[in-house]
């Protein structure tokens, strides 16, 4: 699900901006980049956030910047010669001439300059948390905004899905009436001189209609949507669940539709489905 969030806290040498950014995703994904000088407390984050957010692909930025009276930087001489030596050995594999005055674009480079910031001490550091908290806290209020649009979505489609339940049964005593009539439409061309035990054929259409009844399917089908909305209302985390349920609901749908034997129960069908599928790509996005 996604998510944005934002905050920002002002020490006299110093501002910390932190950012965070969820993206859907089956599981939980963390990524976090944070300065040098907070390195050793990115554990904690990655339980905070862990704890908070519980799933999605989320990354969380901290950065740090320097007040202008305040600002010192150190020149990471190791890493800068390593760049050098990379791109001069580039340059001689693609036998191009590289200038010897481009050490301003070496500064430029990743971690190159490193601010000459202190270990923060534990006021600092409590601020800092208290920021991570206040744009978790914003995440997590983007994802619940998303959360009821999601709600509806789903509930609507849902009571379509109910809707065109209810539309099926219009065509049921019909269907059985144009089967019955197909079937001995169908025996007389086979052989229209033949006799045949009324008895006996009643017997053996009341079994074929019988195979052919979608009763217990739109029952089934009934009780699983009931099941799915008394789980949607569930305030705790169901997503896997209602995709369980999802699941059902289309097992039932695909037999009645392989049942139906009838053109118009199975456009009725065809939409459900469609539907359904709505349904289960939202569900993707709910934890």
């Amino acid at each position: 699900m996604t998510g944005f969030g934002k905050a920002v806290v002002t020490f006299p040498d110093k501002t910390v901006k932190t950012e965070i950014r969820t993206l859907n995703s089956k599981n939980l994904d963390l990524t976090i980049k944070v300065p040098t000088a907070y390195r050793e407390y990115e554990n904690q984050l990655r339980n905070l956030l862990s704890s908070a957010l519980e799933r999605g692909k989320v990354e969380l930025v901290i950065t740090l910047e320097c007040n202008e009276n305040n600002a010192a930087y150190s020149i990471n001489t190791p890493l800068l010669r390593r760049y050098f030596n990379e791109i001069k050995n580039a340059a001689e594999s693609l036998e191009v001439s590289i200038s010897n005055d481009f050490l301003p674009d070496l500064l430029r480079l990743p971690d190159i300059l490193r601010p000459l910031a202190e270990e923060p001490d534990a006021e600092e550091w409590k601020e800092i948390l208290r920021s991570v908290n206040e744009a978790v806290e914003q995440v997590v209020q983007y994802r619940s905004t998303e959360g009821k649009h999601l709600h509806e979505d789903i509930v609507a489609r849902e009571q379509v899905i109910r809707k065109l339940l209810a539309d099926i049964e219009p065509f049921e005593v019909q269907r059985i009436e144009n089967i019955r009539a197909k079937i001995i439409r169908s025996l007389k061309e086979i052989a229209e001189n033949v006799k045949t035990d009324q008895n006996r054929f009643e017997q053996e259409v009341i079994f074929y209609l019988e195979k052919l009844d979608i009763t217990e399917e739109k029952v089934r089908l009934q009780k699983h949507l009931d099941y799915f909305t008394e789980t949607l209302g569930v305030d705790e985390a169901g997503g896997k669940k209602l995709g369980f349920i999802a699941q059902e609901i289309g097992r039932e749908i695909n037999t009645i539709g392989s049942k139906a034997n009838d053109a118009s129960i199975q456009r009725i069908v065809v939409q459900m489905k469609d539907e359904l599928e709505k349904i289960k790509e939202q569900l993707m996005n709910v934890l």
